[in-house]
């Protein structure tokens, strides 16, 4: 009788078993797309700019800040430290470990509550992916079934890799390698034992032991990991005592941003085209050399502070500034600064703001008349000009435009007017070429939306900064206009990609041509309106610009190799106030910038190239001046050659 009930059991037991099984099968094969979602990682991970020479600017992501670091780039130091704290046996088992489960589940019936956890790793990484915390027999089954799932498919080192580069560190820090730069601003291969334990003590409560909030209570936890680490025979005795008695410096910002306006720039251009730039753990290498970026940042705060002093009656909270230097025959951007304080306006007025151009669209009027036959030395009329202004009304208005000083100087040389910035002259001159012919000419420099109005001359149009730099380079790079650009390469260092762009270079004009107006603009500022941007040492090329009521103020200036804008104006386009124009608000701070870039690149090209269709003839009053072929002397007659200079 006995022996029939037995046997009855054990039949009982079998399909028990056998259901179970099929059961298990059925769950397990279930878990199937959420074991996928682990074997394929693939997190979101931060962005990382660095300037031209490598040196890291700053960190910038959408959704989780993660740093990726693969398996043979993590330390055996920390994976040891690692395996003592949360799973000593990681690497004998399965997935979950069943001598531990027995283990917690006695320890937790004599202690009639839950105290002791038996989860692996691996099991950690399945929860912490998409698994809530709330504890049901169901949850904790599936995620013993996707854990052994996982260990199927993935090597413990796989597993290790990923569980490392998904555990939130706190303090908005997702993985060890952004914990270790976040708390210590040390890759991981530079951390001490004692930081190690530090960052493996997180996981547990990553805000509870948040060493930025409670530094004493992280160092308690870690210090019962090296005591671990000791017990298990991992570490020496000299390590454990060298290692408790140590307290790292933490601290509580991962980097202070280097260049912000620099990666805004960067990252608006990106975008359109790579959507997933701040998600997928790009490194992206900026075109930005990052000491004549802070000395950029420099230059602009200094001369905020300069225009204050000249006009007290500014108000500060409007009054602003941007530049940007390029190196003209690359295109490359070598600073830019779209604000005063980028904390206080985030607005990048180097690329997001268009602001009337004054006269610093005149060298492009006068570049048109050198290439239609016109020489420096041509004759134009500096005289007072009278347009009357369409009305709807019977009433008749005027446009009576004037000089700087209110005066006239009847027949100038072409260089003169330019030099000293003569609004006649300028307009007579754009009359004798006609308004159509100009709006052609500019539409060929690269401008565009010009309207068919007469003022657009003296720089009534509005413009950005970022346009204009590459539209000097018709000039500077001698006729050659380079495409402006501030990323050199992107990085996928996870899926071993480079992406190089690439960028476009336009012939607009001879170097002959061009060099004309370097010429002329080099007397800009050697004797005209940009005097106060003068360099000693160094030959400097450039127009400033000044709109109407002062409301802006431009410095457009180059050298042999560097080409560098300045604006100053106020955010709400108020005046900066009377006798505030580009050579006296802007063409300083070109001069305290390029004295102090030619300290830290000594190496900088100190004079302009005279291209060889360049020549020389002496004028009527026996001056010397230029000619090419496409702009002869105004009279060949009295003209005879000259030695170049």
């Amino acid at each position: 009788m006995i022996k029939k009930i037995l046997a009855f059991l054990l039949g009982i037991a079998i399909i028990g078993v056998i259901i179970l099984s099929f059961f298990l099968y059925d769950f397990y094969k279930s878990v199937n797309f959420n074991a996928n979602k682990i074997i394929n990682y693939n997190p979101p991970q931060s962005a990382l700019f660095y300037d031209r020479n490598g040196k890291l600017l700053d960190i910038r992501y959408a959704k989780q800040n993660r740093i990726y670091v693969k398996y043979k780039n993590i330390p055996g130091r920390v994976i040891e430290t690692l395996l003592a704290t949360e799973d000593t046996s990681f690497f004998e088992h399965p997935g979950i470990n069943i001598n531990a489960i027995i283990r917690a589940l006695i320890t937790d019936i004599k202690a009639g509550k839950k105290v002791e956890g038996a989860s692996t790793i691996t099991q950690q990484l399945v929860r912490n992916i998409y698994l809530n915390r709330k504890k049901t027999l169901k949850r904790k089954l599936t995620e013993m079934m996707i854990a052994l799932k996982v260990e199927h498919f993935l090597t413990k080192e796989e597993i290790l890799e990923r569980y490392l580069n998904q555990i939130y560190f706190g303090h908005g820090y997702y993985g060890i390698k952004t914990a270790s730069l976040g708390y210590f601003h040390k890759d991981l291969k530079n951390l001490s034992l004692k930081e190690i334990a530090m960052l493996i003590a997180l996981p547990k409560g990553p805000s509870l032991y948040d060493p930025t909030k409670n530094y004493e209570l992280n160092l308690k936890r870690a210090d019962w990991i090296l005591k671990r680490l000791y017990y298990l025979g991992w570490i020496t005795p000299n390590e454990y005592k060298k290692a408790l008695l140590q307290r790292p410096k933490v601290y509580k910002k991962m980097l202070t941003p280097k260049a912000p306006y620099a990666i805004d720039t960067a990252i608006k251009r990106l975008l359109p085209h790579y959507p997933d730039l701040l998600t997928r753990g790009y490194k992206i290498y900026l075109t930005i050399d990052l000491p004549t970026q802070q000395l950029a940042q420099k230059t602009i705060k200094w001369n905020y502070k300069r225009v204050l002093k000249l006009n007290p009656k500014l108000n500060p909270n409007q009054l602003n500034g941007a530049m940007i230097t390029i190196n003209q025959h690359t295109g490359e951007v070598l600073a830019i600064v779209g604000g005063v304080n980028y904390n206080k306006s985030k607005f990048n007025r180097a690329i997001q703001s268009k602001r009337s151009l004054g006269s610093s669209i005149k060298p492009f009027i006068y570049q048109i008349a050198l290439n239609e036959g016109y020489n420096p030395g041509s004759l134009i009329p500096d005289i007072n000009r009278k347009f009357k202004i369409p009305s709807d009304n019977d009433e008749d208005k005027y446009w009576k435009p004037k000089n700087y000083e209110n005066n006239t100087l009847g027949l100038i040389t072409l260089r003169q007017a330019l030099v000293h910035s003569r609004n006649l002259a300028t307009i007579n001159l754009a009359m004798e070429l006609g308004l159509n012919n100009i709006i052609k000419n500019l539409y060929a420099f690269g401008f565009d939306k010009m309207p068919n109005n007469l003022s657009i001359v003296l720089g009534s149009i509005g413009e950005s900064m970022w346009k204009m730099s590459e539209l000097y380079t018709i000039f500077s790079n001698y006729g050659i206009k380079s495409q402006v650009h501030i990323v050199k390469k992107l990085v996928i260092p996870k899926e071993n990609i480079t992406i190089i762009p690439e960028y476009k270079k336009e012939e607009i004009e001879p170097d002959y041509q061009a060099y004309l107006m370097i010429n002329i603009l080099q007397d800009v500022v050697k004797k005209g309106t940009g005097r106060k941007a003068r360099v000693r040492g160094i030959e400097i090329a450039g127009k400033t610009g000044t709109t109407n009521n002062f409301r802006d103020a431009w410095f457009d200036g180059f050298t042999p190799d560097t080409e560098t804008l300045i604006w100053f104006g106020n955010d709400n386009s108020t005046s900066l106030g009377r006798g505030m124009p580009g050579g006296i608000v802007s063409a300083p701070a070109f001069k305290y910038y390029y004295e102090r870039l030619l300290k830290i690149h000594p190496e900088l090209k100190r004079t302009f190239k005279i291209p060889r269709k360049v020549k020389t003839y002496i004028t009527p009053n026996g001056k010397k001046e230029l000619y090419t072929p496409l702009s002869p002397p105004p009279n060949k007659e009295i003209t005879k050659e000259a030695p170049i200079f």
